[in-house]
């Protein structure tokens, strides 16, 4: 049996009404910041809870502007987690700063614990990253950046409607980054993003930086970016918002059954799954004793799992220059010997998931 990786030729088969929406949206014209984007905007706010909620071309070009409006420029220091994908890193080290790591705990978000003591006179933003759909605990982050008043701007690109005491990623602080990027919870068919927050001087900022500066077509107010979200990607984001809560509760679903049987295996460690924290798995991650030979293994059964990621981020080639080491980061350090990602998307069938758990223990008993 085959458990293949990406869902996306499933979640697009029956999508004959998309197609006749996109036929009519071409023949508007209305290509550049048009009106289904600006109701892709309205819905995307509605959903995730906030007043404005501004289309871009990317997830990192939504943390890249965001800190740009917060003032972060050259020299500027911001604090991110060592265990991060490139773009977090990517879309700080554009504005001419320098990223600062602190080490994540087993949930693999950022460890609070550590944040104060990474904090110096030159440190002008935090981004928290939501990794895998698990939340950094903003209960404790929020108060820190306030004590020092410094902007927060959360990496929610994994997390859409994860949520932590009910109060949803992207909503804590100043602004929260998305992606909408092909194998995210809520996707579109090319790269994209949101950033969304209450701050109504902020969402100004965001609209022109977004779209050049331009005020309008003859007048430039600031120097900007060529970052609008296309509006044809707005239509197809206005077909599958309407799913986007019945995708995440698939997924939590599916994990939890996962969960159930995994955690019976000697050999696997199941994550905590702390209380009041809605986990929304954009990665279903678990810990495994001799992990290379298990995801051997299951590839050759069929499984389509992998290792997100088997290098931490600040130990890339690309970013030897800012002095780490190896061991700087001890849990993220670890981690990458023992994770293992599994599928748990929402089209997966029972007998799939079966197959993981039963690939799983053939190993281990053997």
């Amino acid at each position: 049996m085959k458990v293949r990786y990406s869902y996306l030729p499933q979640q697009f088969e029956n999508a004959d009404d998309l197609w006749e929406e996109l036929k009519e949206f071409v023949k508007t014209g209305d290509f550049t910041l048009g009106e289904p984007l600006k109701e892709f905007e309205r819905k995307f706010a509605q959903l995730i809870g906030t007043k404005y909620a501004i289309g871009v071309n990317s997830g990192t070009d939504a943390i890249k502007l965001s800190l740009k409006a917060k003032g972060v420029s050259n020299g500027d220091e911001v604090i991110t987690a060592a265990n991060t994908f490139v773009a977090t890193v990517g879309a700080i080290s554009e504005l001419g700063a320098k990223p600062v790591f602190i080490d994540c705990d087993d949930t693999f978000c950022m460890n609070t614990d550590l944040l104060e003591g990474a904090i110096t006179e030159k440190t002008k933003a935090i981004v928290p990253v939501h990794f895998t759909g698990y939340m950094t605990d903003m209960r404790k982050l929020m108060p820190i950046a306030e004590k020092f008043n410094i902007s927060v701007i959360e990496d929610a690109c994994q997390s859409i409607l994860g949520s932590l005491d009910g109060k949803n990623a992207g909503t804590w602080g100043n602004s929260g980054a998305f992606s909408l990027h092909p194998l995210k919870n809520l996707n579109v068919w090319s790269d994209g993003g949101l950033i969304v927050t209450d701050e109504t001087d902020l969402a100004n900022e965001l609209y022109l930086l977004r779209n050049h500066g331009l005020v309008d077509r003859d007048t430039v107010s600031i120097m900007g970016y060529n970052s609008r979200l296309d509006t044809l990607q707005a239509v197809v984001g206005n077909w599958l918002i309407p799913q986007t809560h019945s995708i995440a509760n698939k997924r939590i679903e599916n994990a939890a059954y996962l969960d159930r049987h995994l955690s019976e295996v000697d050999g696997i460690t199941i994550p905590p799954r702390p209380e009041g924290y809605k986990i929304v798995y954009h990665l279903y991650i678990v810990f495994a004793e001799d992990r290379d030979s298990l995801l051997e293994h299951c590839i050759k059964a069929g499984i389509e799992a992998k290792v997100h990621y088997p290098i931490p981020i600040y130990r890339q080639e690309a970013l030897t220059k800012l002095g780490y080491k190896e061991g700087d980061f001890p849990v993220s350090d670890a981690h990458t010997s023992k994770i293992i990602t599994f599928p748990c998307d929402q089209h997966l069938e029972k007998e799939q998931l079966d197959h993981i758990i039963k690939t799983v223990k053939g190993f281990y008993s053997h």
